[in-house]
């Protein structure tokens, strides 16, 4: 990381940290796209019983993995300001809170998975598939956790083509593990969509003994001496890290949970052949919303480092760059979006009445794509300058208060039926986008004039 001074040099370095970043979450979300994919294969009912079952984890995954996110803009200030001695502890610190977190999760899981699911009415078959997708997915929570935390260490200082690499190396190994236990190939048992719950667990591990491997192997990462020094737990460092963390978790999770809440809901309102359709549009959908999402990792990395070494006017110039950047993408892939629809839902599904109704869901889906890159951006940048308490209301409010309960309405009221709900979406992203938009006004003016008297009083003291 450095501090570069045009615009072309700003241009090249966001570039070149946000490619890799890039490359490492379609990688990721290709592992839940194998599994929903593969199952659909089978049949209606494994690709509607991953569905809730991804629809359950998803945002628990997000909202602990947000928490654990506080590692970033942490280690991107730690940077800027030039304390690298810091950081090995705050990582340890972090992985220490990974694991806690991770056993938390499994704990809860075991006495609510159950219940959860019964109260959904579901087909018995669609319910067996979802609890024991879970069961086995749940296998890969603590080692998912831990290599969580060290991507975003390497993440943080820029070093994002270590991340890209191990996940690109993991991406072949859970294909060939779903195709083993979802169709029983390779000498492994035929379990359906039940299978790919743990396929996706052992690739987790594979990911963990990677970034751990890492740590060692690269010379730039070697130095901080992971694995070889160890620090005491402290619950001082972990209430630091919360107080950051919390709140990105809790946006996150709101913002994920607006599509989860969504799916659980039409399954109790409407027909497997919906919740099947609806789930080969959230799909493909949220691939794309990768490329917004990086570049909101981006921002953030780039936005801390930039803070931290006091160039707000920076900090500024990579705001603007990141969040236009992602609208424009999003409009561009909306488009092929609109063209391709249909072809895009048979690489799911052979079911003709699931590959139309997923066309419709796919129409109204390209309304909010803009307002998803423009939040998932402005989120970034907040999260760079360590401003976390007020957007995590902000996403309260827009997708709980105003986003799932228009969307509900509009769902049981109307005879919009299912695309209610995703018009509820479209509400709730739009009102984070301003509010969010709101919020960074308020927080660079802020800091902008703090410095301004800052420097009026030191040329006051000469």
């Amino acid at each position: 990381m450095y501090h570069a001074k045009t615009w072309k040099e700003k241009i090249v370095l966001f570039l070149a940290i946000l490619w890799p970043i890039m490359v490492t979450q379609v990688s990721f979300y290709a592992m839940n796209l194998v599994d929903t994919m593969m199952s659909g294969r089978v049949g209606t009912n494994d690709l509607a019983g991953v569905a809730i079952g991804s629809s359950l984890w998803m945002p628990i995954f997000t909202g602990i993995n947000g928490v654990l996110l506080a590692v970033t803009p942490v280690v991107a200030q730690l940077l800027g300001k030039g304390q690298r001695d810091q950081i090995s502890y705050t990582v340890i610190q972090a992985l220490y809170l990974s694991i806690l977190l991770a056993l938390a999760v499994g704990g809860v899981g075991a006495f609510l998975l159950d219940p959860v699911l019964s109260i959904m009415n579901l087909d018995p078959a669609v319910y067996h598939i979802a609890f024991h997708y879970l069961i086995g997915l749940s296998i890969g929570i603590i080692p998912l956790f831990a290599a969580n935390v060290l991507r975003y260490f390497f993440d943080a200082q820029g070093y994002t083509r270590i991340t890209m690499i191990i996940t690109v190396l993991a991406v072949p190994f859970n294909v060939l593990l779903n195709y083993g236990f979802i169709f029983g190939k390779l000498g492994l048992p035929a379990l359906g969509g039940i299978g790919a719950g743990y396929a996706t667990a052992i690739t987790y591990w594979i990911i963990f003994l990677f970034s751990i491997w890492m740590t060692y192997k690269v010379d730039v990462i070697r130095h901080y001496q992971l694995f070889v020094k160890w620090a005491v737990p402290s619950w001082k460092a972990w209430k630091e890290q919360l107080a950051i963390g919390i709140p990105i978790g809790l946006s996150i999770f709101f913002e994920a949970s607006i599509f989860s809440i969504v799916t659980l809901l039409i399954g109790m309102m409407f027909t497997t052949i919906t919740v099947a359709a609806h789930q080969v549009a959230l799909s493909f959908t949220s691939l794309m919303f990768m490329i917004p999402l990086s570049i909101s990792m981006a921002l953030t990395i780039v936005v801390g480092f930039s803070v931290g070494g006091e160039r707000l006017q920076a900090a500024r110039q990579y705001s603007n760059l990141g969040v236009l950047g992602g609208i424009g993408i999003l409009a561009i892939g909306s488009v092929f979006l609109y063209f391709f629809r249909e072809p895009i839902a048979y690489l799911y599904t052979e079911d003709r009445e699931v590959v139309l109704l997923a066309g419709q869901f796919f129409i109204i889906a390209i309304f909010y794509q803009l307002s998803d890159a423009a939040q998932a951006g402005l989120q970034g940048v907040l999260r760079g300058y360590k401003d976390v308490k007020v957007p995590f209301i902000t996403a309260f409010i827009s997708y709980w208060i105003i986003g799932i309960p228009s969307g509900y309405l509009l769902a049981a009221y109307t005879d919009l039926g299912p695309f209610g709900f995703w018009i509820g979406i479209i509400l709730g992203l739009t009102c984070a986008a301003v509010g969010f938009l709101i919020r960074l006004r308020v927080i660079q003016n802020r800091i902008t004039r703090n410095q301004t008297i800052r420097d009026l009083g030191e040329i006051g003291d000469k």
